[in-house]
């Protein structure tokens, strides 16, 4: 199969993504592969470095350049589309959607090239930036053959959207930006690490640790990510064992990061799935997290992790509380953690996992 990757994000969990994917199918003889992505993009070069054929577009990085740039959109999209037919391309890949994607996928559809896109979102998480959100998803599945999801969760709400539209559903691998390392030192006991919004319930995890610090006096929580963490949880960093790092921290140092903790915790209010939460798992690090969204197929209750009874403080609270309380416990699910963090981490498989889910749609012969 000849695929055309496509991704035109700069930063963050999308490029780890869409890089490990890149691997996965480079790692397989029955793919051919080419990329686009952008020039402007933090892993541009390790794009370049995989050897396929790769198309780095100008895309934007920062608002201006964002407004400027619309000027270049049809142009683009008109070098996709081109790329897409000099290569041969059987399907388009998009790994992440972008904010330029409505307006140059169509040109895909018309061109009659089949066009599959991984959906990471199907709503705009609360409080966060979503300008012409619904308009930018119709477009884009107006333009796919199918779609893949990665949580049931946002299955549920792309089949609402768009009923006729064939989707496959592929568990969200863990990409590791370096080799989780081995025998690192614990420093806390539980690590909150991401981009620190409002949806994301730092308010929550606020009332669950005080609740677990008069149980646990000498419990140790370090949060670290970007964004304003008064704003979502005043007074969190005020707290007795808690440590707030507001900053970007480097992909290549994530893995070392989760590393240093006995659990990552996630008390989301919303959530389609998370990225941080496989990468804990390929590192044997086991997460507790509340029963929303993708979260609650994502977390193995019991076995890779521990699933809060409901999104409150006091619920999220017991759960630390028994991991805390139970180094049997908290053994055995570091132990099955790692186990399945290590299948999630296999982009080889991933990427057979995927061609065989959209296959059906592109008319090729049978593998």
């Amino acid at each position: 199969m000849r695929v055309l990757l496509w991704y035109w994000g700069r930063r963050g969990g999308g490029a780890q993504f869409a890089l490990c994917l890149a691997r996965g199918l480079m790692a397989r003889p029955d793919v051919s592969l080419a990329l686009s992505v952008s020039r402007e993009g933090d892993l541009s070069g390790e794009f370049q470095a995989l050897g396929a054929p790769c198309d780095s577009v100008s895309t934007y990085n920062n608002a201006l350049g964002f407004a400027l740039g619309f000027a270049r959109v049809r142009g683009l999209a008109r070098r996709l589309r081109r790329q897409a037919q000099s290569f041969g391309a059987d399907v388009v890949v998009s790994a992440m959607p972008h904010l330029w994607t409505p307006l140059v996928a169509p040109a895909l559809k018309r061109a009659g090239i089949p066009y599959v896109p991984v959906l990471h979102d199907a709503l705009p998480h609360p409080g966060d930036p979503s300008p012409a959100w619904h308009w930018r998803l119709r477009r884009e599945l107006a333009a796919a053959r199918g779609a893949v999801v990665l949580s049931t969760a946002v299955e549920a709400a792309i089949r609402a959207e768009a009923p006729s539209l064939p989707l496959f559903r592929l568990p969200l691998g863990a990409h590791l930006p370096a080799e989780a390392p081995r025998d690192v030192a614990v420093t806390h006991d539980f690590l909150f690490f991401g981009r620190i919004r409002t949806y994301k319930g730092l308010d929550l995890l606020r009332d669950a640790f005080a609740q677990l610090r008069q149980h646990h006096p000498a419990a140790t929580l370090r949060v670290v990510g970007e964004g304003d963490i008064e704003a979502a949880a005043p007074g969190l960093s005020a707290l007795p064992g808690v440590t707030v790092e507001p900053r970007w921290v480097a992909d290549g140092a994530i893995p070392a990061l989760i590393s240093t903790a006995r659990a990552v915790v996630l008390p989301y209010r919303e959530a389609s799935q998370s990225g941080v939460l496989p990468i804990a798992l390929a590192c044997g690090v086991p997460v507790v997290a509340t029963p929303v969204g993708g979260l609650a197929e994502q977390v193995r209750d019991g076995e890779t992790g521990l699933l809060a009874a409901a999104p409150t403080g006091e619920a999220l609270a017991a759960a630390m509380g028994r991991l805390l309380d139970d180094a049997a416990l908290r053994e055995r699910l570091a132990e099955s953690a790692l186990r399945h963090g290590e299948e999630l981490a296999d982009w080889k498989a991933q990427a057979g996992a995927l061609l065989a889910g959209i296959h059906p749609w592109l008319r090729l012969p049978a593998a």
